[in-house]
């Protein structure tokens, strides 16, 4: 099964006139444009990922912008070095963020070598070099390799298929491979999307994995994604420190760091709910 993120249309996505809109085929990837962003799909109108062709470092998808949250749990002396590690390729948005904008050293793992050379043609993903590495396999494995253990400040975990109807890795033992992933005071996002009873599910195997006070969860998008935030023994500050460092992310990245502090909360759920996630 093709592992893949996922978010829905661009809101009233437009009628596909001739001349504005065009779709090329890449072995499984679909290639489509309007008005000057391109989109990547997987032979349906699901949106797996985004960019804007002018502005190819820029996060063009609301909910690629908040899968970077975790910037927030940082403290900023650890802002400009690091190893941030993708699962799920996507249109490389956040690959090219971290390793071009951050310029920290980047991982991606992606099992659909269709959506690598997708991204090397239309979504300009860099060759490899000694800062970045995409890796053609499958991520459930790939995070459970013994060389990778507690080497990644940031992981960012987007994999859907081409449904878009629930995440593709999301037992609680991926998950805990994942904690495992990350050093001390690491973080991940994971892009959750669906139906809220799917949402409850993969967010309590997460807070099974992680524990329930290293979790926290933003508000939608109005697409329905939703990014849960996890960490590995981070301190959070005060409301003032948060916002100082809001306010450096928004100076330094142009990201809407402060929006994302009104539109996160820590995660409750009924221990009922993890019990039964397991």
């Amino acid at each position: 099964m093709t592992r893949k993120s996922a978010t829905q249309p661009p809101p009233n996505p437009p009628i596909k006139p001739a001349k504005k809109r065009q779709q090329t085929l890449l072995a499984g990837a679909t290639i489509s444009e309007f008005e000057g962003v391109r989109y990547l799909h997987l032979g349906t109108d699901w949106v797996q990922g985004a960019m804007r062709i002018r502005k190819p470092r820029q996060l063009e998808l609301d909910y690629i912008q908040r899968m970077m949250v975790w910037l927030l749990w940082l403290p900023s002396d650890a802002l400009d070095h690091g190893r941030a590690v993708q699962l799920g390729l996507g249109a490389a948005a956040i690959t090219r963020f971290t390793h071009q904008v951050l310029r920290w050293h980047t991982t991606a793992v992606e099992i659909n070598p269709s959506v690598v050379t997708a991204c090397r043609l239309w979504f300009q993903l860099p060759n490899d070099d000694e800062r970045l590495q995409v890796i053609e396999a499958d991520a459930g494995q790939w995070v459970q390799q013994a060389a990778q253990l507690q080497t990644a400040d940031a992981l960012c975990v987007d994999l859907y298929d081409h449904e878009a109807a629930a995440p593709v890795l999301d037992d609680e033992a991926f998950y805990a491979h994942c904690r495992d992933l990350l050093a001390p005071g690491g973080l991940m996002t994971v892009n959750l999307f669906g139906r809220d009873v799917s949402f409850a599910r993969s967010a309590a195997r997460v807070a099974a994995a992680f524990g329930a006070d290293q979790v926290w969860q933003l508000a939608p998008t109005k697409e329905g994604n939703t990014v849960l935030v996890a960490a590995r023994g981070v301190l959070v500050p005060d409301r003032e420190g948060l916002t100082a460092r809001a306010e450096l992310i928004e100076s330094r990245y142009g990201l809407p760091a402060r929006k994302w502090l009104r539109l996160v909360k820590p995660y409750q759920a009924p221990a009922a709910d993890i019990a039964d996630a397991a």
